[in-house]
């Protein structure tokens, strides 16, 4: 998977994206959205990437075909200062399940530590969205608190609330230092 920017020739993979109840479920319990709503969309994200340098929307594409996989965003959550970026995805149903979610979400992850001097990293989805928290407990967030949102369309399972997880930068440097003396120890046994 290779993440870029996006540019206005995006549009229609978007409003496809947009279009597929399925992908949309948890967003507008899967009503169809509108292209001309979509195209606005799609120009404040690319205005965005001027504004906050390093954050924003990020199209994702399949590195072998250049297909169109979905989306990526590291954006500043609610303009915190120190940033606190709110990571976020959406990705096209044949491209479900293959750890692709959790891949782009720990390069933004990785980038963010790397690059900015952000010190943690925040996530929201409902609390039913099973595959969703999945994905953010694979990118090493973790739960922090149940909430309830008051969102203008009502969803089957949103009576139980939403979930924010997090990531620390403390935290962060922890994994990283697992993950390399894992590495070591698997490279010394061979």
């Amino acid at each position: 998977m290779v993440l870029r920017r996006f540019t206005t020739n995006d549009l229609d993979a978007l409003v496809e994206l947009d279009n597929d109840p399925e992908v949309m479920h948890y967003i507008n319990n899967g009503a169809p959205v509108d292209a001309d709503d979509v195209a606005d969309t799609l120009d404040h994200w690319i205005a965005a990437y001027h504004r906050t340098p390093g954050f924003g929307f990020w199209a994702a594409d399949d590195r072998r075909t250049g297909d169109f996989i979905g989306w990526f965003h590291f954006r500043p959550a609610h303009y915190n200062i120190p940033p606190e970026p709110e990571l976020g995805y959406r990705l096209r149903r044949n491209y479900w399940g293959r750890g692709l979610a959790t891949e782009g979400a720990r390069a933004l992850i990785d980038n963010g530590f790397e690059q900015h001097p952000i010190e943690r990293v925040v996530a929201e989805t409902m609390v039913v969205h099973t595959a969703s928290r999945r994905v953010m407990e694979k990118a090493g967030l973790r739960p922090t608190r149940t909430f309830r949102a008051d969102w203008p369309v009502r969803i089957p399972g949103d009576e139980h609330g939403d979930v924010e997880y997090a990531l620390t930068r403390n935290d962060w440097k922890h994994q990283q230092r697992s993950m390399q003396s894992t590495s070591t120890e698997s490279r010394n046994r061979h």
